[in-house]
């Protein structure tokens, strides 16, 4: 299977020494450069992800919309909306606005959310929990009143005092397809089950929150099985995209030696959010090796795309030297990205 590469960045911003990304501004319009030059590298998407109350990239509806103006192919996706903190339908005027204005290039990826420093701050922005709900509960009850709203399913109904009528009104702007890009942020094969029988596609990242004692590659592979037969037996037509994501380094020069060092992390077992949770390895080293190693991958050999985090306080010309390389030495090996350098 060819893979569709893509970059993810978290959109980091410390004022530390070293960093070209001090300050929010820097590192949203980097980020505007970055997917530019991904875009001329041969890159098929560029990804972002999306917290609140850290110094990242938050609501990412401004940034994808300028992202979209200044690219004209590549694909722009986020890796994830959090849905506890969204009102659905502002976010489908918000979405439809975007992909409209880049002709229909998104990929959103949604989810429940991730550990967050905040204490329920979703709360903040005005969503609670129904009782006897969780916010789990709640992030798939707006999951599915957005995915309701960009269908064009009515949401309100004319005032009769001002239009003379009583007729069904839908959410505008709409993008009629973007329906069929919707993605889920699966951390569970529980979770990528339900993925599959709603009918999305499945994002799957370096961390799992779950262990069965098998390798990080094997336990997602099996994830994507079973989103897969969850799909098929739920009678959607067509196949499901699947994405995952991995920390790609490729060493090719004494800069990269002295910035990303020469080896790779092995992966393990920890505890996040009470959960024991398993975490994929990172690819650090001659990216021959990589190449191999990312072919032998079952799970990334399963998914139709690989996204590779980017080190995004390093600024554009570090990042897109490394996107450069990883387009040069690594994705050939996967049957991807031909090199449109000079």
């Amino acid at each position: 299977m060819t893979k569709n590469i893509g970059l993810l960045s978290f959109g980091h911003h410390q004022n530390i020494p070293g960093s070209r990304a001090r300050t929010a501004g820097e590192a949203l319009t980097q980020a505007i450069d970055i997917a530019v030059g991904a875009e001329e590298l041969g890159f098929g998407g560029a990804w972002i992800r999306v917290h609140h109350y850290q110094q990242q990239f938050a609501a990412p509806w401004a940034l994808l919309s300028a992202m979209g103006a200044r690219t004209t192919r590549i694909e722009l996706g986020t890796a994830v909306v959090d849905m506890r903190y969204e009102n659905p339908l502002i976010m489908a005027e918000l979405a439809g606005a975007a992909d409209l204005i880049s002709g229909g290039r998104l990929q959103l990826g949604l989810s429940r959310g991730s550990q967050e420093p905040a204490l329920r701050g979703y709360e903040a922005f005005g969503f609670r929990p129904s009782d006897g709900g969780s916010a789990s509960d709640m992030a798939q009850q707006h999951t599915a009143r957005f995915r309701q709203a960009i269908a064009g399913v009515p949401m309100a109904t004319s005032d009769p005092e001002q239009t003379r009528s009583s007729v069904p009104l839908p959410i505008e702007p709409r993008s009629e397809t973007l329906p069929q890009r919707i993605w889920w942020g699966s951390a569970t094969r529980q979770s990528a089950h339900w993925a599959g029988t709603q009918g999305m596609n499945l994002l799957s990242s370096t961390l799992l929150s779950e262990d069965s004692g098998v390798p990080f590659a094997q336990l997602q592979a099996e994830q994507i099985r079973t989103f897969r037969e969850a799909w098929k037996q739920a009678g959607h037509a067509g196949e499901p995209r699947v994405a995952v994501t991995r920390s790609v380094l490729p060493v090719v020069s004494m800069r990269d030696r002295d910035l990303f060092g020469a080896n790779g992390s092995q992966e393990h077992i920890g505890v996040l959010g009470g959960v024991v949770s398993r975490f994929g390895k990172s690819y650090v080293g001659s990216p021959d090796v990589i190449a191999v190693e990312l072919a032998e991958d079952e799970a990334v050999r399963a998914a139709d795309t690989l996204l590779v985090t980017i080190p995004n306080l390093l600024g554009p010309a570090e990042n897109l030297r490394l996107l450069g390389n990883i387009a040069t030495h690594v994705a050939p090996a996967l049957g991807s990205i031909e090199a449109q350098q000079d």
